[in-house]
């Protein structure tokens, strides 16, 4: 049977630009000349400023095209249509008009571009520096395509993880070599004899084993630390130097030269020829703080405020409709989308002033939030702040203020800041202070730094301190400080 009923919800909906302004909050720097550029693409009637150019011929051919089409190829004007009565008068308006670049411009002095080059980084890879020296060697075709094949499975940090039956199948149904492991094993130990040492290797303890043999082997501390990477790795890795001591019957120094031969070598050969992501490379920040005598002044990138405007060549075509007699359906059409990518290119234009305002209210809020730390790079200044605290002074949500927060950086006098960095819990002291847990990890940081590393600190020791010092804190809460501080426990901080 059926039954109908009525139900009141209160539902929130998001129009296409409020959708449009969340993504483009979420854009860094980095990235958001490269969502223009999409935009740009996509969108005809939007266009930069700041060339001076006028439309192309091709820009104005739908114009030329109102006027040249004859009555007879389309419906009449009296037909009712979807079409009619199409309002542009807020389109053409004169009062919109923008001053005509070529009045602006100053013929005195060449565009800013006409001078610009544009430097270009030549880089060679760390594949590319392998394959150069496979290259010096004397090798027959065939070998000379495993080896390849060796090298392009080598990791960026210098490692060959695959195993040796594996190339051979990857070479049999590839490039239809027929191969064996014995021969891989031998074009493997020829590849481990370029540079830098270490590379090719299987595993960490292989690594750092062929670069010792690489150094004399008539140095004393060369062979103890051969000895101990050969029989007594998993000890190395923990630490357990009083073990290796005993078992080797090492004095004090000789076991320290031994751990220090060790902690020269590099346990990723090919990191130092590795090629890092362009997004990766470089941190581009979104603000700019300067202290000017005290007085704190906020900047924002100057590459989120891109100069753009309405294509004049669309604006034109709709002035040449309004100003013609006949409007026949083919006319309608075109003007509907003209309308449509100018209503489009108006919306990305205010939503990207609308970025910058929320950038800047936002970022000021942060500022002023966090006044004494911008003042002195202190991190022991720094207040509890959350996102609810910067919502409430600018009055937008939390999840918008979280969009900004996120891969957003701040440029000051004390370095480059993530402005995740300056977002902290609150913890309270013996006088019932609220101070930040970034506060706590910077006194947790020099402690430990601070400490005589032949005995590090204990966790327990590490509470005990910071509770002399009036933090209220647990030793499990200072174990999870340390672990985000990328801190390893005691044992493994010791040294000789």
């Amino acid at each position: 049977m059926l039954k109908q009923t009525q139900q009141q919800k209160l539902l929130q909906k998001l129009s296409p630009q409020q959708i449009q302004l969340m993504k483009l909050l979420q854009v860094p720097t980095a990235n958001l000349e490269e969502r223009i550029k999409e935009e740009l693409e996509e969108n005809p009637a939007l266009e930069y400023s700041e060339d001076g150019s006028t439309p192309d011929d091709e820009m104005e051919k739908p114009a030329e095209d109102f006027e040249s089409s004859s009555e007879d190829e389309f419906e009449p004007d009296g037909s009712e249509s979807e079409y009619d009565n199409i309002d542009i008068s807020e389109y053409v308006s004169e009062g919109d008009d923008e001053i005509a670049d070529y009045k602006l411009r100053d013929d005195n002095y060449p565009d800013p571009d006409e001078q610009r080059t544009m430097p270009i980084r030549v880089e060679t890879t760390f594949h590319d520096h392998l394959l150069d020296q496979l290259g010096l060697q004397t090798l027959d075709e065939r070998q000379r395509r495993i080896a390849e094949q060796i090298i392009g499975s080598i990791d960026d940090d210098g490692y060959l993880r695959r195993e040796a039956s594996a190339i051979v199948d990857d070479l049999s149904f590839s490039q239809n070599v027929e191969t064996d492991e014995e021969e891989i094993r031998q074009l493997i130990k020829l590849i481990q004899t370029f540079d830098p040492p270490g590379v090719c290797c299987a595993d960490l303890k292989e690594c750092l084993l062929l670069q010792l043999r690489r150094k004399p082997q008539d140095d004393e501390g060369v062979v103890n630390a051969t000895r101990i990477l050969d029989d007594y790795f998993d000890e190395f890795t923990k630490k357990h130097y009083e073990k290796i001591q005993r078992s080797l019957n090492l004095s004090d120094d000789d076991l320290r030269e031994a751990i220090g031969q060790i902690i020269k070598l590099n346990p990723k050969p090919g990191a130092n020829h590795s090629v890092l992501n362009k997004a990766e490379s470089y941190v581009i920040p979104d603000f700019f703080i300067l202290n000017n005598n005290g007085k704190l002044e906020l900047s924002l990138n100057s590459k989120n405020a891109p100069d753009l405007r309405i294509s004049e060549g669309y604006r034109e075509m709709l002035k040449e409709y309004d100003r013609g007699d006949k409007k026949d359906k083919r006319q309608k059409e075109a003007v509907l989308f003209i309308k449509q990518k100018i209503d489009a290119a108006k919306w990305f234009i205010d939503a990207i002033k609308q970025r910058q305002h929320t950038l800047l209210s936002t970022m000021e809020a942060i500022m002023n939030y966090q006044h004494d730390f911008f003042l002195t790079g202190d991190e022991t200044t720094m207040k509890p702040m959350i996102l609810k605290d910067i919502a409430d002074i600018t009055l937008l949500d939390i999840s918008t203020v979280s969009r900004v927060a996120n891969s957003k950086y701040v440029q000051t006098e004390f370095g480059t800041f993530k402005l995740k960095f300056f977002f902290s819990e609150s913890l309270s002291t013996d006088s019932g202070e609220e101070v930040s847990t970034r506060e706590v990890k910077k006194i947790l940081a020099d402690m430990i730094g601070g400490e005589n590393k032949r005995k590090p600190l204990s966790d327990e020791n590490l509470t005990k301190m910071l509770q002399d010092k009036g933090y209220n804190i647990a030793r499990r809460t200072v174990a999870k400080y340390r672990e985000q501080l990328n801190i390893p426990v005691a044992r493994l901080r010791k040294e000789l």
